[in-house]
């Protein structure tokens, strides 16, 4: 063979090698990211021409269903039977799945399931390839009871806001609302166009919320957003919990040491007025200028948590932050955004001074919560200080209704010890029963509570209420938070304004 031919024969061999290697790589190393990308049209051909799986409530009612079409998709995805009002109970949970190749919300996460994609289901895949029949999606049942998810919706009523409730014992998601909410099914639609300006459109709503100076103020979040998980806020007297949970643990004080509770606080290292904190509303405390730290509690007092805060210092409030994770996201399966708090935010430079910290006692400053975390609180009380991991799918079965997959409970996180669990139960039971929590207390149950204002200026306060019932048998643990919902007067605080939501949220679990 001459040196010409040999020359050629070689580029060849690379041509063929290069080619080889490179449809290799397409079909097994970037197969899936190909697949998921939103410009495979293909895929959402494959994905809606066949019987994707149903998204199931307990109890059994179907929330998400696939309906047999004559168009070129062959099904069309409907959200609570087509019903818009039904629907936008559950959009921000259920998310939806167009035409566009946008998914979102459960729609997105338990995809693979809800696809008959997941690994797990490679027995029924071969089974359709062998016989040739349509494949379908499985079906995922959830852990939302209807009943407290309706009454959570009800309760909240016209309020910019969110709802979350779960079982401190196992972790199970009964109820997740966020308002407002939007239609699914306007943006499940068969034309890529009309899918496209629905969505447009929602994400160009910002709903208007209070403003202390008069000026229109929006949401930075819009309704696709899921608040409970997805959005964060200044969590204010709510977070006064794990401010009490890091003294008694770190600093063995307990519900009936004194704490100090003057009317003005001065954070630490600064001067004059700009640095000093008063009470709601101005008030005093105590004329003593100290209160038992159970009594603290009831009342809400800002300056007793400030000096507490300063006491407990920096590494344990931090650390007590750290232990409850919320420095970490959850996949629920949806992942829930991370909250923050002074020198845990993202990097170095944060401003983890004494004063901030101090400001952290009460809620206040750099720190920010999602209701569910919120809501995480009160579980980790009400279970003896056992947090058990959040979660939405309790199972999933095929399309013969065999069983694939069941959520076990499992513990996420042990922030504080059982004693510390039980002295936090005393503390929160005062709240309802003779303090600013009133407004959550059911007649016959013993309620344990914490209320929160939170200043957002220029924004109004946004409002909290988060607790757990019955006190001495938890079964469900609750947050409510009012976006920007007060107007710094005693008739528009969390106690007044988002404490009854949480009792008929309660109420509605307790009876199920």
């Amino acid at each position: 063979m001459n040196t010409t031919l040999r020359r050629l024969s070689t580029v060849v061999m690379a041509m063929f090698l290069a080619l080889m290697v490179s449809t290799t790589w397409i079909q097994f190393v970037t197969a899936s990211d190909l697949n998921e990308d939103p410009r495979n049209f293909r895929n959402i051909y494959s994905e809606l021409g066949r019987d994707r799986g149903p998204i199931v409530v307990k109890g059994g009612e179907p929330i998400v269903t696939s309906e047999p079409v004559d168009d070129d998709y062959k099904y069309q995805r409907t959200y609570s039977g087509g019903d818009a009002g039904a629907a936008s109970v559950y959009a921000p949970l259920t998310g939806f799945f167009a035409v566009t190749g946008t998914y979102t919300g459960l729609e997105r996460f338990a995809n693979g399931y809800l696809g008959g994609e997941d690994d797990s289901l490679w027995l029924d895949r071969l089974q359709n390839l062998i016989t040739g029949e349509e494949a379908q999606g499985s079906s995922v049942e959830l852990t939302i009871d209807p009943k407290v998810q309706q009454a959570a919706w009800d309760a909240l009523g016209d309020y910019t806001g969110a709802a979350v409730a779960m079982d401190p014992k196992t972790g199970a998601i009964l109820a997740m609302v966020s308002k407002p909410s939007f239609d699914p099914n306007s943006i499940a639609v068969h034309n890529a166009g009309d899918a496209t300006a629905a969505y447009n459109t929602l994400l160009n709503q910002k709903p208007r919320v209070n403003s202390e100076d008069g000026e229109v103020r929006l949401s930075p979040y819009g309704p696709t957003i899921n608040r409970t998980i997805n959005a964060t806020y200044p969590p204010g007297s709510a977070f006064k919990l794990l401010t009490s949970a890091a003294a008694i643990e770190y600093e063995g004080v307990n519900p009936d040491t004194e704490v100090p509770a003057p009317d003005v606080y001065q954070l630490p290292g600064t001067t004059g007025p700009t640095g000093q904190v008063q009470n709601f509303d101005g008030e005093t405390c105590d004329p003593s200028g100290k209160m038992t730290l159970k009594r603290a509690l009831a009342i809400s007092c800002n300056t007793a948590f400030l000096d507490l805060a300063n006491e407990v210092g920096k590494d344990g409030m931090q650390r007590m932050f750290q232990d409850f994770g919320f420095n970490e996201s959850l996949d629920i399966p949806m992942s829930t955004t991370i909250g923050a708090y002074p020198g845990l935010i993202g990097g170095d430079d944060d401003d983890d001074s004494a004063a901030r910290i101090a400001l952290s006692g009460m809620g206040q400053g750099d720190l920010r919560l999602t209701p569910l975390q919120v809501a995480m609180l009160s579980a980790a009380v009400a279970n003896d200080g056992d947090l058990m991991e959040p979660y939405l799918i309790q199972s999933v079965r095929d399309s013969d209704l065999e069983l694939v997959s069941q959520t076990k409970p499992s513990r996420y996180k042990s922030p504080f010890s059982s004693s510390t669990a039980q002295a936090l139960t005393e503390m929160m039971i005062e709240v309802v029963n003779d303090g600013s929590g009133e407004g959550a207390q059911i007649q016959g149950v013993q309620v344990a509570g914490k209320t929160g204002t939170a200043e957002d200026n220029p924004r109004s306060p946004t409002l909290w209420f988060t607790s757990f019932a019955p006190a001495d048998d938890p079964q469900v643990a609750v947050a409510v938070v009012l976006e920007n919902g007060g107007q710094s007067t005693n008739e528009t605080t969390g106690g007044a304004l988002a404490a009854p939501i949480a009792r008929q949220i309660m109420q509605a679990a307790i009876s199920r």
